[in-house]
Formats: C-alpha cells, sequence, structure tokens
C-alpha cells in the first residue's frame, strides 16, 4: 500500500489513473526535463509509473504523485526510491523530485520533501538519504541544501543509464543523515 503523507499544503499519494495524463505531459516538457537525457514516450511513462508501483510493493516507498490539497492539482512526482543501478551506494535510499514548471519556486519539493526525510527517518529508521543530479540543476541543488543535506565532493559519478560522453552523465551526491547520528557538536 503507498505511502500517505500530507503536509499544509500537500498531499502525497498513491497513483491513480487521472495521474497519468499530466505525469506524461511533465516528462515532456523540455524545460522541466533539461537535465534528463531524453523526453518519455507514453509507454515509457506508463513503464515508469508500474516500476514505482513495483517498487512500492517491495520495499513501501516509491515516487508517488504529489497534489495540491487546495485545488487537487497533480504538481509532480516525489518520493523516496532504492538506488537500483551500479554505484558505490546501490541499495541506499534516495529522495528525488519533479514537478510541473507552472508549480516551481513554490517550496513545494522542499515542503514535502521535509516531511519525507521525517517519515524516513523515523518511521523507516534509515541512517541516511541520498540525493543526486547533474551539477548544472540548481533549482534541485537549492532544494538538497534547503533540506540540510550536503554535497560529498568525493563521490560524484557517472550515471550508468546515460551514455559515456553525453553531457548529463556527470551527476553530483548529496546526504543527509538521521538526526541522532548528526554530529550537534557544530
Amino acid at each position: 500500500m503507498a505511502l500517505t503523507l500530507e503536509t499544509d499544503r500537500l498531499l502525497l499519494r498513491e497513483w491513480q489513473e487521472e495521474d497519468f495524463i499530466p505525469y506524461h505531459a511533465m516528462n515532456n516538457d523540455p524545460e522541466v526535463c533539461a537535465f534528463f537525457p531524453n523526453l518519455q514516450t507514453e509507454e515509457q511513462s506508463r513503464s515508469v509509473i508500474a516500476r514505482y508501483r513495483e517498487q512500492d510493493r517491495r520495499d513501501g516507498f516509491s515516487f508517488q504523485p504529489l497534489i495540491e490539497r487546495a485545488s487537487g492539482a497533480f504538481i509532480g512526482d516525489i518520493g523516496l526510491a532504492r538506488v537500483e543501478f551500479d554505484a558505490g551506494f546501490k541499495g541506499a535510499v534516495e529522495i528525488g523530485w519533479m514537478m510541473q514548471r507552472h508549480h516551481w519556486g513554490k517550496g513545494y519539493a522542499t515542503e514535502m520533501a521535509r516531511a519525507l526525510l521525517d517519515y524516513a527517518f523515523h518511521a523507516l529508521r534509515l541512517p541516511e538519504v541520498l540525493a543526486f543530479t547533474v551539477p548544472a540543476n540548481t533549482r534541485s541543488r537549492l532544494v538538497m541544501e534547503r533540506l540540510g543535506m550536503k554535497q560529498d565532493t568525493a563521490a560524484g559519478f557517472d550515471h550508468p543509464h546515460i551514455a559515456a560522453g553525453h553531457p548529463l552523465r556527470p551527476h553530483v551526491l548529496y546526504r543527509t543523515t538521521a538526526p541522532a547520528s548528526r554530529n550537534t557538536n557544530a
């Protein structure tokens, strides 16, 4: 069963059929997808949602639709997922998000990501959560920093799902740890 989280303005809930059209449109907005190597076909968008549902069944969490509570509008997707590709942190849990362009700048990603990190650390008892993106994605990197995540400068990596030589292959890695394991002497 999909995770449900609420904040003052937002709802994180399970995928519904009505989410497909705005989700697919978001995955075909060149500005939203500027840091992804390709836009998605309908079949690819459906496949991604199916993969998210399978991850949720397996792990109890995944990327899910983010809904504006006041309007019921689909904003984007956000969530936690196990890193499944080959990297030095395979099996760790990442947090990530993608928002429709007309919802940028409203603090939605930060608001729900904070709730997700609280869930990750208190309900799931994870010791650490990761996030990653391409170096030029300053919007996402600023969200990571607002969440208290720190860049692990020694752990940058080439994303194995992006072709060698592609300008979006290099990624930066951010980390945050559970509150009890953070150094409180800083």
